[in-house]
């Protein structure tokens, strides 16, 4: 895959610490961001397919209602 430079600003702090995690993992500070930026992307990703999964279930009357969750709890309370 092609790459391209990208440049953005990190707190001093944060780049230290990248560059000691990098140097423990025998790695280039390269590397980690774009192994980061790849786990960001995955989760985010993830995470808007689920809220979708979500609304289409809604959407299609497929929910439980109120009172059967507080229902359920209730059950659940009174078994101690």
């Amino acid at each position: 895959m092609k790459k391209q430079t990208v440049s953005f600003r990190l707190e001093s702090d944060k780049v230290a610490e990248l560059d000691a995690l990098a140097g423990l993992l025998d790695r280039d500070r390269t590397y980690l961001l774009g192994e980061a930026v790849g786990a960001y992307l995955e989760t985010q990703q993830w995470h808007l397919e689920q809220i979708q999964a979500g609304l289409a279930e809604a959407n299609a009357d497929r929910v439980v209602k109120h009172s059967k969750v507080k229902a359920t709890a209730a059950k659940w309370r009174s078994r101690k």
